[in-house]
């Protein structure tokens, strides 16, 4: 029988998208008798993020913070905030862990900036993850290509695989967020995209990275994790290392689910489990 995973390193707090302080998760942390937390606030940039049809409704939802323009004005985001992360960590004498939620752009420019903005923020670990794909001259997220006509949702679902895809080739993240995550909105669970999964996790496997399970998508209509079971079924088969993430966004989010995700590891007999330190330190 597994044991459930008592740390969390995906995780949102107040001042991004999260409803909580980093105090007050490090609290719940600790009072659920965990050794470990990581704080990773999403940290999104390309210059035409703000003018996306989303950004209304983030900013609207008071989470516009989450997306910059350019790297200078993340890493100006970041900088306090990793500030009071570590003051924090050092007055706790709590294991916390310092990271950040990326999204790639498979793009030169936007590569140049991140390893700046790495060579600046030193972040303890960096999350990689796929939100939006650059279609049409438009940077869509899932909602945009959920209401696109059919030939094209496929078009530009295929191209959002393919950003994960190299998410994992470059090598720049310590594991990769949600792998299916445009099942959120209902796309991409028929079986004709069986094939670039299959192909999305033997790139993964053979560049060596790393995948979460990702536990914040269970609901009544959908009661299951990132990534799908058959997805799982190859990981297993591969041997990629995983860990268990919440997503939390609050202090009621942590761990949840934890528990029925150690029951998928065991069911499809997934064995190369991280560890807080391990999956820190795989960069």
């Amino acid at each position: 029988m597994y044991t459930t995973q008592q740390f969390s390193l995906h995780t949102h707090t107040i001042g991004f998208d999260g409803r909580n302080s980093a105090a007050e998760m490090v609290r719940q942390a600790k009072d659920m008798g965990w050794h470990s937390l990581g704080i990773s606030n999403h940290f999104i940039v390309h210059p035409a993020i703000k003018s996306s049809r989303m950004y209304k409704y983030a900013a609207a939802g008071g989470y516009a913070n989450i997306y910059s323009e350019s790297f200078d004005e993340a890493i100006n985001k970041f900088l306090p905030h990793y500030n009071e992360l570590r003051d924090l960590r050092d007055s706790t004498h709590f294991n916390l862990y310092i990271g950040m939620e990326v999204d790639f752009f498979n793009d030169p420019l936007w590569r140049r900036g991140f390893d700046r903005a790495i060579k600046i923020l030193k972040p303890d670990y960096v999350i990689g993850s796929a939100h939006f794909v650059w279609h049409d001259n438009n940077l869509c997220n899932s909602h945009d290509i959920k209401n696109m006509d059919q030939s094209t949702r496929n078009l530009v679902l295929e191209k959002y695989w393919k950003n994960v895809q190299g998410a994992a080739q470059r090598g720049l993240f310590n594991w990769l967020a949600h792998l299916d995550l445009m099942k959120k909105v209902g796309l991409g669970r028929e079986d004709m995209w069986q094939d670039i999964e299959r192909e999305t996790v033997s790139i993964i496997a053979s560049s060596g990275s790393a995948i979460e399970i990702n536990t914040g998508l269970y609901k009544p209509n959908l009661y299951e994790p990132y990534p799908s079971e058959r997805i799982l079924n190859m990981v297993s088969r591969t041997n990629i290392p995983v860990l268990l993430s919440d997503d939390a966004h609050s202090v009621n989010q942590l761990g949840r689910h934890f528990d029925e995700a150690s029951e998928l590891l065991e069911i499809y007999f997934i064995k190369n489990i991280l560890t807080a330190h391990g999956a820190v330190n795989r960069r």
